[in-house]
């Protein structure tokens, strides 16, 4: 049960579904959407000669605000934009996230549904690796390639495949297929020298997890984590989570033709899609 203090605050954000009461992701997130363009509001003016502040909202992402500073007031003319999500804390550094809309055409996602954020548990997990891996190790520099791929794919598709495939290859699924190949085999060979051989194992590796439609949330339930990640016992004693199983097969399936597509033609849409004609313009603040 929550806390007497704030149960006035969750009972109007809450839903009945099969007959109970969950605290309801999309309620919470448009109150304090509301709430965030009224405090933009209120700043706005009083930052006005120092910067200029606004808010975004584009579907299937959080709230992003956009901070520029006036360059006449600052000698590094820097833009921010800092995605601003509510999170509840379940206690360890771990917190549940309110999930926004998968796009204008999509139904809404299941009231009751969280996203989980373990940031702090991936850090613990990115530490262990770096005393456990080579000095010169590539496994950060493969998911950095092989986003910029995925994001370099999407600019030739066409929609509603180019929204799924943005959400089956998501950098949290390109993240976990990550930390699961490197726990399967000597961290050794992730030497910077098999760049291209380690990028190959990872997309060979996801292709398999989506023919297979399986790839599991890598902290909850996981029980062949290092012993140097400290987890609290709550994920350790969860139900595994297939982050997959949102997406029917011929999806899946789609999305692996078109991954293994993309690694073979990587150098091609390297030079096509990274040319100033197909870069698609950043969105106005």
């Amino acid at each position: 049960g929550w806390p007497r203090r704030c149960r006035p605050f969750a009972e109007g954000f809450c839903v009945e579904l099969q007959g109970r009461s969950h605290l309801s992701s999309g309620l919470v997130l448009r109150w304090f959407q509301g709430h965030l363009q009224r405090c933009l509001g209120a700043v706005r003016y009083r930052l006005q000669e120092r910067c200029r502040i606004s808010l975004s909202a584009c579907p299937g992402r959080p709230p992003t605000l956009h901070i520029l500073p006036c360059s006449d007031y600052v000698c590094c003319h820097i833009s921010m934009a800092v995605r601003l999500i509510p999170a509840i804390p379940l206690g360890d550094a771990v917190y549940l996230t309110a999930l926004p809309p998968e796009g204008p055409q999509a139904a809404p996602a299941p009231e009751a549904l969280w996203g989980l954020n373990a940031s702090r548990q991936e850090q613990r997990l990115l530490s262990w690796l770096k005393e456990q891996a080579p000095a010169s190790s590539c496994h950060l520099k493969c998911l950095q390639i092989l986003k910029g791929l995925r994001d370099l794919r999407g600019q030739g598709l066409e929609e509603p495949f180019c929204s799924q495939w943005r959400r089956v290859l998501s950098s949290y699924v390109l993240k976990t297929a990550l930390f699961s190949l490197l726990l399967q085999g000597p961290l050794e060979a992730w030497d910077a020298r098999f760049l291209v051989e380690r990028l190959e194992d990872l997309v060979l590796y996801l292709r398999d997890c989506l023919r297979k439609q399986v790839l599991m949330h890598f902290f909850l339930g996981n029980a062949s984590l290092p012993e140097a990640v400290a987890l609290p016992r709550f994920l350790k004693e969860a139900a595994p989570v297939n982050l997959l199983a949102a997406f029917d097969g011929p999806m899946l399936d789609l999305a692996a033709f078109q991954l293994i597509n993309t690694w073979i033609q990587a150098p091609h849409i390297i030079r096509m899609y990274s040319s100033p004609r197909y870069l698609r313009p950043a969105l106005a603040p």
